[in-house]
């Protein structure tokens, strides 16, 4: 399944608004029309929105520094938009280099996928937080290519919900249910009382930037989900390629996080579950400290967070 595609002059894509009801593809023909569709989240997912931002230079090769800015200010945390951008400024031929982003990130993620075998065990229960799969790439996904590479293990999936915008029930279980993985949906505050009665083995998430010492920024939520799996003594890994290691920040400190519009807190739907006027924060993202992390499963192998950043040793 591509989330993603370069056809006939033009960027398809997934509109993931409009799942799991429906499986729709657009067309965006224009620069703008990219940045807004990451704007939106008609794509998204830290790789996915790097290869939006290569195709969307491609449409936008009249200017590409106006087009680079544009698609830097369309959302601020996820480093692979930026990498991406930066590297598409340094090429010679636009088209071809946006395709070899694009069939690259699907190969890092069966590279990904095949190393995150390591620590998936027979049987194993595992849990995950928002959407890192297909979706949130061009194919296979990160934290979900691990799961998918193991699917004769055994496993069974615990997907979080993942409010505000709710990617884990409405993407990641639609991924799920597509490659008949066995899962379960929980709601985002099961999850200690899972970990509680031993229900919870593995947690393998993604994320969007990761600093040099390994903190990682990944959907709200996912910081508590990582404390208490440290609580309960429980290893907790984030799945993703070496482009959403930002080596130009030292720590999780330095992460811009992206605030959304409070609408998503307090509406579901077209239904308004708060009183008008109450006061709403929506951080997109909040940092995973790399002390709770165990490693980071990447197309390179398993970094290790450690003193001096991350490291490959076993």
């Amino acid at each position: 399944m591509k989330t993603i595609q370069w056809a006939n002059g033009k960027v398809k894509i997934i509109d993931q608004t409009k799942l799991p009801h429906k499986l729709s593809y657009i067309y965006l023909s224009n620069l703008d029309q990219v940045v807004n569709a990451i704007k939106t989240m008609k794509i998204r997912g830290a790789p996915a929105i790097g290869v939006a931002a290569a195709f969307g230079m491609v449409l936008g090769k009249k200017n590409l520094k106006v087009a680079a800015r544009k698609l830097l200010a369309s959302r601020p945390t996820a480093v692979n938009l930026r990498w991406a951008v930066e590297r598409m400024l340094k090429a010679k031929d636009l088209l071809k280099e946006a395709k070899r982003i694009a069939a690259e990130d699907a190969e890092i993620n069966k590279l990904i996928g095949r190393n995150g075998l390591k620590v998936v065990k027979r049987g194993m229960r595992i849990l995950t937080v928002c959407n890192a799969g297909a979706l949130a790439t061009v194919d296979y996904g990160t934290a979900l290519g691990v799961i998918r590479a193991a699917k004769k293990k055994n496993i069974h999936v615990y997907a979080a919900e993942t409010r505000p915008r709710l990617q884990g029930a409405k993407l990641t279980a639609w991924e799920l249910k597509r490659e008949r993985i066995p899962f379960t949906l929980i709601t985002d505050n099961m999850v200690g009382y899972l970990m509680q009665k031993g229900e919870v083995d593995l947690v393998v998430t993604g994320a969007d930037r990761i600093a040099r010492n390994g903190d990682s920024a990944n959907k709200i939520g996912t910081y508590g989900v990582a404390v208490l799996a440290k609580e309960h003594g429980i290893p907790f890994y984030i799945a993703a390629p070496t482009s959403t290691i930002d080596l130009k920040i030292r720590s999780g400190k330095q992460i811009v996080i992206e605030e959304r519009d409070p609408d998503e807190v307090v509406v579901i739907g077209k239904e308004r579950i708060a009183p008008k006027g109450v006061k709403v924060i929506n951080p997109a993202f909040d940092v995973t400290p790399a002390k709770c992390i165990k490693g980071i499963i990447s197309e390179k192998g398993i970094l290790r967070p450690g003193l001096r950043g991350l490291s490959s040793r076993p």
